[in-house]
């Protein structure tokens, strides 16, 4: 059966205020089928944004968040910023989380005693969220990552995954390496991949051209991630604790002409050929196997059938 797609947050005024009115966004915690990990997953990717020195360039969206005190205003707006209120009220959440191991909509109560932007913000950081994300059971992960925090994107943003269909039925499509900041993905998670080259986004350099860079090697990728700059430290009993979280994507991407291979650096200047797969998250400085190479028959075999078995 088709996937439902979480429902789209629009950042016009009169769109949040409708939402807020008609509830649209109130069942959004509850909701959550894939778990309290999924959820830690996107506090912390948020957590990263807001406290990484590019936020005013990466935190994008900024929350659109009605005040639970006022309902014709809004508390948190992308017009009138404030990046210490905002992490005022994130900090909240996390200070819960780490108290309480419910599930989030029993510790609402908790949280509005706290603040009450807290649980606002822990919707709109839910419902904004574009993918519909799943978190892999032991039993269908794929091992040769070498962690247990591995999540299955079974769509991508809507509009997109519907253009990398029809392009792939076009084309055909193959596997690889995404590496990225664990800052920047609160914003791909929302946007998807984009082509940041020559762009205030682009972190590091583009030796081969403009686009998305790819990568069938793992190595590679890890090193794109911030994987090689890790910092040991003592491991942590709940995955929402950690402050030192690295993250790997594996990407799909389609093979046409338009695809640009150097040896194993890829560069794909289109955008919508390029959709996010699984996210592989390592903490206090755990690695994944650096040899994995996605276009072996078997790693491919391998892939293919954890897609096939989370979508039965």
């Amino acid at each position: 059966s088709p996937v439902p797609f979480p429902p789209a947050v629009c950042t016009r005024e009169l769109c949040v205020f409708s939402f807020y009115t008609l509830g649209v966004m109130s069942g959004a915690t509850d909701e959550v089928a894939t778990g309290a990990e999924v959820v830690d997953l996107l506090v912390a990717m948020c957590r990263a944004a807001l406290q990484s020195s590019r936020k005013g360039i990466i935190f994008e969206p900024y929350p659109s968040v009605v005040d639970p005190f006022n309902p014709k205003i809004l508390a948190f707006s992308p017009k009138r910023k404030s990046y210490n209120r905002l992490q005022k009220a994130l900090d909240s959440v996390l200070l819960i989380r780490r108290m309480a191991q419910g599930p989030y909509s029993e510790i609402k109560k908790q949280m509005d005693k706290i603040d009450p932007l807290a649980y606002p913000l822990l919707q709109w950081i839910l419902a904004s969220n574009r993918s519909h994300i799943v978190k892999l059971p032991w039993n269908r992960q794929l091992k040769f990552m070498h962690t247990p925090h591995q999540f299955l994107l079974i769509s991508g943003p809507p509009s997109k995954e519907a253009r990398f269909q029809t392009a792939r039925k076009l084309h055909g499509s193959t596997f690889a390496f995404h590496g990225s900041h664990i800052e920047n993905w609160h914003s791909i998670l929302r946007n998807g991949l984009v082509n940041a080259s020559y762009t205030k986004f682009q972190l590091h350099g583009a030796a081969y051209g403009k686009g998305i860079y790819l990568s069938p090697i793992s190595s590679i990728s890890f090193g794109y991630s911030g994987m090689n700059c890790i910092l040991k430290t003592h491991p942590s009993s709940l995955f929402l604790q950690n402050r030192n979280l690295n993250c790997i994507a594996l990407c799909e991407v389609i093979t046409s002409k338009d695809l640009q291979k150097h040896g194993n650096i890829w560069v794909c200047p289109i955008s919508d050929h390029v959709c996010t797969r699984f996210l592989f998250v390592y903490e206090n400085g755990q690695v994944g196997d650096v040899h994995i190479n996605t276009q072996e028959a078997r790693i491919h075999r391998e892939i293919l059938q954890v897609i096939a078995s989370a979508q039965l």
